[in-house]
């Protein structure tokens, strides 16, 4: 992608391609420039999606090198029985979830190690890769990216290899979902939305909705959970809020 100018310079005729930026030298007279066309229509796309979601995100990256990326091979062929040398997704759904986890340093450091930490030995016999999910949003609405966001993630099963995770600091009793997280939820899945063909958005608590569905390839039949985040309340309240952007219904 470049900027195309055509500068006449002392009766000459010069062609310059320059990397979106326009310089005027002494002695130059403008007469006429193009932008390529794709460059204006990705750059309008990023600006409508700007405008419509007030989406913020902030990077913040856990730990993701060979390392990691090997357990994620490895959990993907385990667990899906996909052998690929990329760890990339398509994704097809949104999971929603919370931290049970009281602040945002501590929800960060439970995902950031690449192996999963002693205290998850419910999990350990499904693999060392450490749970984690593209995204974590703070009690104050701050939304922070943690991973690429088409890189899989381990935080829900059956579904990883296609579902983008939203992690919300909180869902303890003394720090419930705020109204604050509620809105980053809605601007960030609308920006979601509108950058992926994504079909589902879901509650963790309803991830065995898919089991039968195409979606779901998880070949453990004894690899189950039960959850209840992020709450059926704040479920109800993402949806009735995201309507407009029609997502399918859960599979019954």
């Amino acid at each position: 992608m470049y900027t195309k100018y055509t500068i006449y310079k002392q009766g000459r005729r010069m062609q310059l391609q320059k990397g979106c930026a326009l310089f005027f030298g002494s002695g130059s007279r403008i007469v006429y420039f193009r932008i390529m066309h794709r460059v204006w229509v990705i750059l309008f796309g990023f600006l409508l999606m700007g405008c419509a979601t007030g989406a913020k995100i902030i990077d913040k990256p856990i730990d993701f090198d060979k390392s990691r990326i090997a357990l994620t091979q490895s959990y993907l062929k385990q667990h899906y029985g996909l052998e690929q040398e990329h760890i990339t997704i398509v994704p097809k759904m949104i999971v929603i979830h919370w931290t049970a986890i009281a602040t945002l340093e501590g929800s960060f450091n439970a995902f950031k190690t690449n192996t999963l930490p002693s205290s998850r030995d419910d999990i350990t016999s499904a693999g060392n890769l450490n749970v984690s999910s593209q995204f974590l949003i703070d009690q104050d609405g701050t939304i922070y990216h943690l991973m690429p966001e088409t890189y899989m993630a381990r935080h829900v099963i059956g579904l990883n290899h296609c579902a983008i995770g939203v992690e919300n600091v909180g869902g303890t009793k003394n720090t419930p979902l705020t109204k604050k997280q509620l809105k980053a939820n809605i601007d960030l899945i609308t920006y979601l939305k509108n950058k992926y063909p994504i079909d589902y958005l879901i509650g963790h608590y309803e991830y065995t909705f898919f089991e039968g569905h195409p979606l779901w390839l998880e070949v453990d039949q004894d690899y189950r959970t039960i959850k209840t985040d992020p709450g059926k309340d704040f479920m109800t309240n993402l949806r009735e809020a995201t309507k407009a952007l029609n997502f399918k219904p859960l599979p019954k």
